[in-house]
């Protein structure tokens, strides 16, 4: 198993897409309340553990995917609202060494609470004409709607196995 990608790449096949859209919402919904078992357990040490050498804590990982996902929202209104627009992307790496993400990871599986709550609701309202908008990311291109939920989908579940993964080979189970 790769230890950077434990659940595999996210890869987008646009003939399940459709099919896809509604299990996506849901596992958008229920990752904070994964998320919040997953580290429900761990002691201070633990969170400040990396998955992988090299690689962020526990704790850096709940803060990343707060900051991510607040990106993604605003990304998906963009999106919906304005015609292919231009996204900003940022400097992940650089934000994971801020002072914030020093912070209780409460204050990030809170955020990401209330944030999923609208996010899914935004994401259920939307026609198919909505999903079907784009943005452009100045590195990947053109990006739809439909495929940036599923992108972000997969990035809860890949962060959770990260964190599942370091706790099944630490035997913090």
């Amino acid at each position: 198993m790769d230890e950077r990608y434990p659940i595999g790449t996210f890869i987008y096949d646009k003939a399940t897409a459709d099919a896809m859209v509604s299990k996506w919402i849901e596992e958008i919904e229920m990752l904070p309340q994964k998320l919040e078992q997953a580290v429900r357990n761990l002691s201070e040490e633990q969170l400040d553990t990396p998955y992988r050498k090299g690689g962020w804590t526990v704790r850096q990982v709940v803060h990343h995917l707060a900051d991510s996902h607040i990106n993604a929202y605003t990304r998906f209104k963009l999106a919906i609202t304005e015609e292919t627009p231009v996204i900003k992307p940022y400097e992940e790496g650089l934000w994971a060494n801020l002072a914030d993400y020093e912070e209780p990871i409460e204050l990030s599986i809170k955020l990401l609470a209330s944030l999923h709550i609208r996010l899914a609701a935004l994401l259920r309202s939307l026609k198919e004409t909505e999903l079907n908008r784009v943005f452009v990311h100045p590195d990947s291109g053109q990006v739809s709607v439909k495929e940036n939920i599923g992108i972000y989908a997969w990035h809860g579940n890949h962060h959770l196995a990260h964190i599942a993964s370091l706790c099944e080979k630490k035997g913090w189970l």
